[in-house]
């Protein structure tokens, strides 16, 4: 395996201030961990992500396992949460770390059991390369097993897009926005066609497509901090300004007050649909089943989410929490587990195999739902991530934002950006 981090998302969920009672559940830091694979192990994971799902599955398997699943909060509440255990406190036997918190954690893999000790050299090998190697530390550690990645597509209305003269297969529509120039160009004669928006905003629904569509992003292979002068970085910014200049965005944030009704009343006919987004069309606007395709992205692939699973070095029950690695996340646990919750599964096998591949949803008009994510992780490549990605990220994500709200000329949106990073990173 290679040391090169997968992309990471800008977190979807902000940062709330966690109790430090939260932590309090956690085992108690023994040093000599228990062998028994059936001993009771404590398990910290998100809330809303199903695994109450994945733990009852696996205590139906497992008669005699015993789990005590504690759901810390959120992903930014859960790894502070691991954070202050690390320093000292009390630690469990298995938790969940989401990818855009994972480099500070594989940074210092003494914190962690190298899974390779309980699962062989060759443990990574049933899953996406650039998956495992986000897990993978400099000294060749492997601290977690990939639980989910997030295929990430495009959602567009296929009544709008018909009304506006456009095609409306899936297939069709790829081939028509297979760049990213088509796709302004596309957007463009929608607009003109219907007067309105074409795509939800530039700073997610493009910004965030292209830049993690690049051979090299904010770090060098060799963690060098190269994002202010990355010519890569700098032509995916300009993607999304030229998209604003074009006038086909409606302006209207991801998980602001007027996206989920967007979704609803056409404000926009196109939005990015990672798959773990997929539910919330279903519950931001229910009466528009059917509306709505799935396609691939502009570009090549593409990738929103994730996560891994570890398991902390003073785990009381380590081979406990390892039987539940083993099963719920082979590629079979990761199948089933997609099957049932629509987690999109890490493992490449599970990627490859019929009930995901063949998989279909009414909701959206019955694309290739399964076959389109899957290649979309399948074709996705990784690069380096350092542990102030997500910063940067989210510092020229915000440039963009305050850009279609009118505070910052297109002209001055990138150097807004490299600012604002400049300033988060104490560069």
């Amino acid at each position: 395996m290679n040391r090169r981090k997968l992309a990471l998302p800008i977190a979807a969920v902000g940062a709330f201030a966690l109790l430090i009672s939260g932590c309090s559940s956690g085992g108690s830091g023994s040093e000599s961990g228990s062998g028994d694979p059936n001993a009771e192990f404590e398990f910290w994971s998100f809330t809303g992500i199903g695994q109450k799902d994945s733990v009852a599955r696996y205590l139906e398997e497992n008669p005699d396992a015993k789990v005590k699943l504690s759901e810390v909060g959120s992903t930014t509440e859960t790894a502070t949460a691991l954070t202050a255990a690390l320093a000292g406190g009390r630690v469990p036997d298995l938790v969940m770390i989401q990818n855009d918190d994972l480099p500070k954690f594989v940074e210092n893999p003494g914190n962690f059991v190298d899974l390779r000790t309980l699962g062989g050299d060759d443990i990574g090998d049933d899953y996406l390369d650039w998956a495992i190697d986000g897990a993978t530390a400099e000294n060749g550690s492997v601290i977690g097993i990939p639980t989910d990645v997030g295929g990430l597509t495009f959602a567009y209305r296929a009544d709008l897009f018909e009304a506006a003269g456009l095609p409306t297969d899936p297939a069709e529509v790829a081939e028509m926005w297979s760049t990213w120039d088509k796709f302004i160009e596309m957007g463009k004669k929608y607009t003109a066609a219907t007067g309105e928006p074409f795509v939800d905003n530039v700073e997610t629904s493009v910004f965030f497509s292209t830049v993690n569509q690049v051979s090299e992003k904010y770090y060098s292979p060799d963690g060098e901090l190269i994002y202010d002068e990355n010519p890569e970085v700098e032509e995916a910014f300009d993607v999304a300004v030229r998209t604003y200049e074009a006038g086909i965005s409606a302006s209207i944030p991801a998980w602001s007050s007027g996206w989920a009704p967007g979704k609803a009343n056409g404000a926009f006919a196109v939005t990015t649909a990672p798959s773990w987004m997929l539910s919330g069309f279903k519950t931001d606007a229910p009466d528009t089943e059917g509306l709505w395709r799935i396609a691939s992205i502009p570009g090549v692939g593409g990738n929103w989410g994730g996560s891994v699973i570890a398991i902390p070095a003073r785990a009381d029950n380590p081979e406990a929490a390892w039987q539940y690695i083993k099963t719920m996340l082979s590629p079979e646990g990761q199948t089933e587990h997609f099957a049932t919750t629509g987690t999109f599964p890490a493992a490449k096998d599970a990627l490859e195999s019929d009930e995901v591949r063949s998989y279909t949803d009414p909701f959206f008009g019955d694309s290739p739902v399964g076959a389109t994510m899957s290649e979309s992780v399948l074709q996705f490549s990784s690069f380096y991530n350092g542990p102030d990605t997500s910063a940067i990220g989210a510092a020229l994500l915000n440039a963009l934002v305050d850009m279609e709200a009118g505070n910052v000329k297109p002209a001055d949106a990138w150097k807004t950006g490299l600012d604002s990073a400049k300033a988060a990173i104490g560069g």
